[in-house]
Order: C-alpha cells, then structure tokens, then sequence
C-alpha cells in the first residue's frame, strides 16, 4: 500500500496537518520521537477522523530505524516536519539544533535515497531571511543571513535540497517556509503544547491568562514599529496545515524544487496579538514590557503572492480566529495533553 510519512507528525504543526491528510483521504504512517510532543495528539487526531494513524517511534538521527519504516511500508512521499524549533534556546545551545535538525535531516534523505523515494514538503521557516533589507519578504529575496542558529539550521538543510536537486533532477521538492503558526484546531481537542515553559508567545499569552505563568513578557519596545515591538505575520495552524496538501499536490503532479511562504501577508505587533486576545475572549493579561531577546527582528511578514498564484493557497482565518481557537485550546486542556 503506497504511504505518507509524516516525520515529527506528533507535533503542534504535525498533528494538525495529519489531520488534514486524514481528512484528504491520504494514507499515512507517523515518524516522532516525542521530545517534544505527545502520542495524545494522534489519538485525538485519530478520534476526530474516526481513522487509526499508523506510529513510529524513532528519531531521524537513527539511520537504521529510518531504513526499517521504509523497507516495511511502499512510502511514496514525506512530509518533513521533525526538529527542534526554539530561537532562543537555538542561541544557547547550537550544536544540539544542529545535531537534530541538520544531521536528522542528512539521514532522512539518504533513507529516501536509498529507497527511492523522490517526493518531500520540507517544513522550512521565514528565519532563513534573516533581518529584512525591505518588507514584504518574498521568494526571490535571498536567503543566508539568519540571526540565529535555529534560522540557520533550516538554510542549511534548503540548501542540502537544493543540491540533491541539481544532482537528480528527478526528485520533487516543496520547501514551506513559515511564518508565525498560532492558533488550534476549532474542535479545541489539539492545539500546541509545550513541554516546560513556552517559546512562542501564543501559548504564553495562553498560559498567563489560565495563571499558570504570572505575568507575559513583551521583548522589546524600542523596535522600528508602530507601537515599538516586534511585528510578526501570525498564521492559523489550520491554514498552514492546509498549505502542505497543497504542496503535496504540487510535489506529485510534477518534478522541480520550488520554495513558498506559507503566511498571510499582514504583520501584527506583539502588543496588537495581546490586544486583539483580550478583547475577543474578554480576559485581562498581565504583561511586562522588557529587554529585547537575542535572535529577533523587528518585524518580519511575507509576500504571499507566488503560492496564491501557483498552488491557490491563501489563508482564510484572520487574529481574531487565531485567538479564540488558541484560548478554546488552553481553556479545554489547561495542562495541554497532560489534562
């Protein structure tokens, strides 16, 4: 039976975009060593589709675990998604986003070379950019300046694609480049749950409004924006999601290395997502306004018109989607998987 495999498909973006495969009728197979997730996800993923998710527990660093999952299924396609994802813990320890991410990936793509598997959407991220010459960012704008070792993590293994693609022209290659995933799936059974304290704001903001965090830190307020912080382009999860059948599509249909930005071309300010979160679910946060965190841009937001236009993807859910869906999330589970 021809499969899917979704690496890191337990995760926040993963476990939304299996549900969208599901939902699409593909026949997948998970790959996640749940450093930093929870098989709880899959099992919801599985109660709201009514289907079973055949799961792997491995780490793409294991080359022979890699090779067994390819040997045992007919895998047609992958959809890339394991790695660490923290900027600043990228900071303070390099060599460990290297190890997993770059590494990881090394071994992926020999396992799919030695199997011939030739078709990959590589979940890639807007850091590769680096901190903008101009706004908005778009695909032909070059890459290789990345402020932080997670950034850089992800402009290495594009590169690596991009080799792999001069040398064999045969393979199929979407490489996604994310902005700022927010939000869960409107059901409120998944969303995103960090273990420890959490990197992204969203699930902070979320955090501090349950009380479980006392108060929400605002990096910065001196940035070169309206209101002086940082301004990110935050984009529903299930509009991401989305975005990789998409890809997919592209990816089956015909053989090239294409790049997109998967966001909605509009910058929201940190403070505005504060604001917004607030309003439409009528709590009251307590925030501080500190020192800039190490890695960050002022404000970073992309141009969507080359996926629009090539894929028809466009993102349909606006903040105010972002937020309730995010606090429905935290409201049902405010231990996250743990509950």
């Amino acid at each position: 039976m021809n499969r899917l495999l979704v690496t890191g498909g337990a995760g926040y973006i993963g476990s939304h975009t299996v549900l969208k495969l599901l939902e699409n009728d593909f026949d997948i197979i998970v790959l996640d060593n749940l450093s930093n997730s929870s098989k709880e996800s899959l099992n919801r993923v599985s109660k709201l589709t009514k289907k079973d998710i055949p799961f792997v527990k491995c780490d793409i660093r294991d080359y022979e675990a890699l090779a067994e999952v390819f040997r045992k299924n007919v895998i047609t396609a992958v959809i890339h998604f394991a790695g660490l994802k923290s900027v600043s813990a990228s900071v303070s320890n390099p060599l460990e986003y290297y190890q997993n991410n770059v590494y990881g990936s090394l071994q992926l793509f020999r396992a799919m070379g030695n199997f011939d598997v030739k078709n990959i959407v590589f979940s890639s991220s807007a850091t590769v950019y680096g901190d903008p010459d101009k706004l908005p960012l778009d695909e032909s704008m070059p890459a290789g300046k990345p402020t932080n070792p997670y950034g850089m993590s992800k402009l290495m293994i594009e590169n690596i694609l991009d080799d792999i693609y001069r040398s064999d022209k045969s393979w199929n290659i979407v490489k996604l480049r994310y902005f700022n995933p927010v939000g869960a799936h409107h059901s409120g059974e998944i969303g995103e749950d960090p273990l420890g304290i959490p990197n992204n704001l969203m699930p902070y903001i979320c955090q501090t409004a349950t009380g479980e965090r006392e108060e929400l830190k605002v990096f910065g307020s001196d940035y070169d924006t309206l209101d002086g912080s940082g301004v990110r382009d935050f984009i529903h999860v299930c509009d991401l999601a989305e975005g990789h059948i998409c890809a997919l599509e592209r990816c089956y249909k015909n053989n090239g290395n294409d790049v997109y930005n998967l966001g909605t071309g509009k910058g929201t300010s940190v403070i505005e997502l504060i604001k917004t979160f607030e309003k439409v679910n009528k709590v009251k946060l307590n925030y501080k306004i500190t020192e800039r965190r190490d890695g960050d841009v002022a404000s970073c937001f992309a141009d969507v018109k080359k996926i629009k236009s090539e894929l028809g993807w466009f993102a349909k859910r606006d903040i105010n989607d972002m937020c309730k869906d995010a606090w429905r999330w935290q409201s049902l589970n405010p231990k996250g998987y743990r509950t």
